[in-house]
């Protein structure tokens, strides 16, 4: 897969123990424009020499990560046949934008829809392009699924943002605070320690410069409310889709997850719940179910 834009150069990952284990080549980092003329940091995982093209996977991060943090998925899904391109998003990583903020409403998913049709352009017609959203990038890619078309062939969701959990005082400043200050950023509130049981994966988290700590009150507003909107449409869902999720997340509300999985079509929709891990599944000491599932899933459909 061609990379887009410019100012390409080779990408070294900051923690080589989170890496695969198999063949490896270089990922690439460049530049794509959005519509907006805001400038998006694109990651693309080419295949390995030899290995053959079975797909090409699109992987949205979560709130206050980037793409980089994903190379361990990449790696495996090389590994079996799909190159894999990350962006960092919006006000994320080393994309243009105030850290955590969010300009308009609907950037986000604008921003998904820019980078999958651009990608599907520089692509075969004939090869699948599947989307993968961890945590709040599940919440952006559900989102934009449910409310527009976009030319992909399957969405792999990861502890989906679908419940934010928040108390009733959350509800009342979002239902106040982005009618006075929509750009104001707070301290997100993220429980760094919660986010794996892995103190390695949680430590490169804490030293990570291109993690960022900080949301605004129109971007807390959009997770808040698109959640239900994503559930409200579980009925009538056609994308072919993967939901894992982690039964002891304390970052998202699990119940979001299930929610949605009772509601979707089962012929649609295939959902596990790994009861005893935290929110980044494909983080954790026990991750190897995970990829199996995944795997499974991809297998039976590419």
């Amino acid at each position: 897969m061609v990379a887009i834009g410019v100012a390409q150069r080779t990408f070294a990952r900051d923690h080589p123990r989170l890496m695969g284990t198999a063949l490896r080549s270089e990922s690439t980092l460049s530049t794509f424009t959005a519509t907006d003329g805001d400038n998006l940091a694109i990651q693309d995982w080419p295949l390995p020499e030899g290995v053959s093209l079975r797909g090409v996977v699109v992987v949205v991060h979560g709130l206050g990560e980037h793409a980089g943090r994903y190379d361990a998925l990449a790696r495996r899904l090389n590994e079996w046949g799909f190159a894999v391109r990350g962006y960092d998003q919006y006000g994320h990583g080393e994309s243009d934008g105030v850290r955590g903020a969010l300009p308009v409403p609907d950037r986000l998913t604008t921003d998904l829809a820019d980078v999958i049709d651009s990608t599907r352009l520089r692509m075969d017609e004939r090869t699948p392009l599947i989307v993968f959203g961890h945590s709040m990038g599940g919440l952006v890619c559900a989102y934009t699924l449910a409310h527009g078309t976009l030319p992909v062939q399957a969405l792999v969701l990861s502890s989906p943002a679908f419940d934010a959990g928040l108390s009733r005082f959350q509800k009342f400043l979002l239902a106040v605070v982005p009618k006075f200050a929509p750009n104001l950023t707070l301290d997100n509130g993220l429980e760094i320690d919660l986010i794996s049981h892995d103190p390695d994966v949680v430590e490169a988290y804490k030293r990570d410069p291109r993690v960022h700590g900080r949301i605004s009150a129109r971007l807390g507003l959009f997770i808040a409310q698109t959640g239900a909107a994503v559930i409200a449409r579980a009925p009538k869902w056609k994308v072919p889709t993967l939901l894992m999720y982690a039964g002891a997340d304390k970052l998202v509300n699990p119940d979001g997850s299930r929610a949605f999985a009772a509601a979707a079509p089962a012929s649609t929709v295939t959902h596990h719940c790994f009861e005893d891990l935290f929110h980044e599944i494909f983080n954790e000491l026990d991750n190897e179910p995970v990829y199996d599932m995944l795997k499974q899933w991809l297998d039976a459909r590419f």
